[in-house]
Formats: C-alpha cells, sequence, structure tokens
C-alpha cells in the first residue's frame, strides 16, 4: 500500500493490472509533459526529440500534452496506452506517477472511488 499524509486514502497499485487503466482512459483531457519528460520518453521511444513531438505532443496554451485517441462511445485513452499496457511505464510522466494523489481528489474521493478499484479510505 502507498500512502501519501496529506491525503486521507491508501493506494493498492497491486490493483492496476486488474483494473484494465481506467487511470489512462475515460474523457477527452490532458496528459501534461514537460520538455524535460518529453525528451526521457523519446530517448525511451529511441525516437528524435522533434518527431516525436509531430507526432505525439500537442501544445495546450503555454504547456504541452501527450496526445489521446478517440476509442468510441465518447472513450478516450492516452496514445501511448495500447492493449490494456502503458507502454511508456517505466518513463512515464509525473502526472501519471502522481495518480492517484492529486490535490483534486482530497475533496472528490467519490470520484477516485468510482474510478480507481486501488483507493481504499483511511
Amino acid at each position: 500500500m502507498l500512502e501519501h499524509s496529506d491525503f486521507q486514502f491508501h493506494f493498492n497499485p497491486n490493483k492496476c493490472e486488474e483494473c484494465g487503466g481506467k487511470c489512462c482512459t475515460g474523457e477527452s483531457g490532458y496528459i501534461f509533459v514537460s520538455p524535460k519528460e518529453i525528451a526521457v520518453i523519446a530517448k525511451f521511444l529511441e525516437l528524435d526529440f522533434d518527431a516525436f513531438c509531430q507526432n505525439y505532443v500537442k501544445k495546450v496554451g503555454y504547456r504541452y500534452s501527450l496526445l489521446d485517441i478517440a476509442k468510441g462511445n465518447g472513450i478516450y485513452s492516452c496514445v501511448f496506452f495500447k492493449d490494456g499496457i502503458c507502454q511508456i511505464y517505466p518513463k512515464r510522466p509525473k502526472q501519471c506517477v502522481s495518480f492517484p494523489f492529486w490535490d483534486y481528489y482530497k475533496e472528490h474521493f467519490e470520484e477516485l472511488e468510482k474510478e480507481c478499484i486501488g483507493v481504499v479510505k483511511k
């Protein structure tokens, strides 16, 4: 179990395989990445930085996001979530690493509980 002192829940990462990647799918949204994270992921995939950006990144205001892909029925997934597996898991962005310990869920635990079978209220 993982826990964070600022949160009123624990997280069991062993549930991730059972879940099927609900945190990687859902409504269209943003998977924010920094230029440094982009460089790390591009290197991991053995791609040139510019080629990686052209194929997998969109600019959102002054920030960058990995692309999401429409799966049908209003469901989207991260471009790197394929066949129930994150293709960049060892080098995934901070936003993904820090899930489910996002400030939003301090006040919206009920939403998180519906999405993530790995969280348990303390």
